[in-house]
């Protein structure tokens, strides 16, 4: 069999890092995870800068799929203020419940990026979350893992 034709790697080119998935839900966020999605864009210029002056091929591939994804992200942010008071679960509000096993949590419904349940913060687009929006304190929501009662809404 005859290798003719076959394209050798030269070893220059970098290799190819899979895009990040962008989520087909609205790019909802609080304040708070705009800022830090447009802090996150900053860091990632100043990172690309050094390693273009660096000459650090990977590290560019790198950055430059990471600013796509982030740039895509932002471009499709849709800041929404935290309601006060309406009494209902909605985006961006403060929410205790308490589990059948009698386990009691509080969380922050925010938007995907800035969810991160061991904070504190859980995305609107979470089964959990989903399951309580509309729902009001004493209410029962069926969620996974079992039903929750929303003892807190702020």
């Amino acid at each position: 069999m005859s290798r003719a034709f076959v394209k050798e790697p030269d070893g220059d080119t970098p290799d190819v890092l899979p895009e990040r998935p962008v989520s087909p839900h609205p790019n909802l966020l609080t304040r708070a995870g705009l800022a830090a999605m447009e802090a996150e864009l900053a860091r990632l210029d100043a990172a690309h800068a050094a390693a273009v002056r660096a000459g650090d091929k990977p590290a560019i591939a790198a950055t430059q799929r990471d600013l796509r994804y982030w740039t895509a992200r932002r471009a499709s942010a849709q800041l929404v203020e935290t309601p006060a008071g309406t009494g209902q679960v909605q985006f961006g509000c403060t929410v205790t419940i308490a589990r059948d096993d009698g386990r009691k949590q509080t969380f922050r419904i925010v938007g995907e990026d800035e969810a991160d349940p061991r904070q504190g913060t859980l995305s609107h687009v979470s089964p959990l979350a989903r399951a309580l929006f509309g729902k009001a304190v004493g209410d029962v929501a069926e969620a996974p893992g079992g039903d929750v009662e929303i003892l807190a809404i702020g």
